[in-house]
């Protein structure tokens, strides 16, 4: 991807800018506004994180929560809006489906809003038993923790 793009993909929580990615989550995301910038930096030092760079600078990213055995949450995944519509989201999501372990996962799970075409592009479908699901849900946790 780096050559012929002038983007490339790192993966490692040391290699995010937690900045950047705060900045988007906080400020553009419709899953985290008002997150704190801690949240973040323990969210990324937990999770495997892939980032899309270009010049330097940190342009996308998306993480999986995982035990890399058996299962793992996808998350955060975002492309700013001025990179959108040059299949980086595409790359980004084949990175991490192509990860050694990440084939071995029983289960890869996520929640969008707006993003099914992406994600069906690499076998996501809509749960087989949404009933047997359950969740504890807190929308304001960062509204209520500021």
């Amino acid at each position: 991807m780096e050559e012929r793009t002038g983007y490339e993909i790192r993966t490692g929580s040391e290699n995010m800018d937690v900045r950047a990615v705060h900045d988007f989550l906080s400020k553009e995301s419709y899953w985290a506004k008002g997150i704190p910038l801690s949240t973040v930096e323990q969210s990324l030092k937990n999770s495997y994180c892939a980032g899309v760079f270009t010049d330097g600078r940190q342009i996308g990213f998306a993480r999986l929560i995982t035990d890399y055995s058996t299962f793992a949450y996808l998350a955060d995944v975002y492309i700013l809006s001025e990179h959108r519509g040059k299949g980086l989201s595409e790359k980004l999501m084949e990175h991490l489906m192509n990860a050694e372990w990440s084939g071995s996962l029983r289960r890869i799970v996520l929640a969008t809003l707006d993003a099914h075409g992406l994600y069906q592009k690499f076998g996501f479908t809509a749960l087989e038993r949404a009933e047997s699901f359950m969740e504890i849900k807190r929308d304001r946790i960062y509204k209520d923790n500021r």
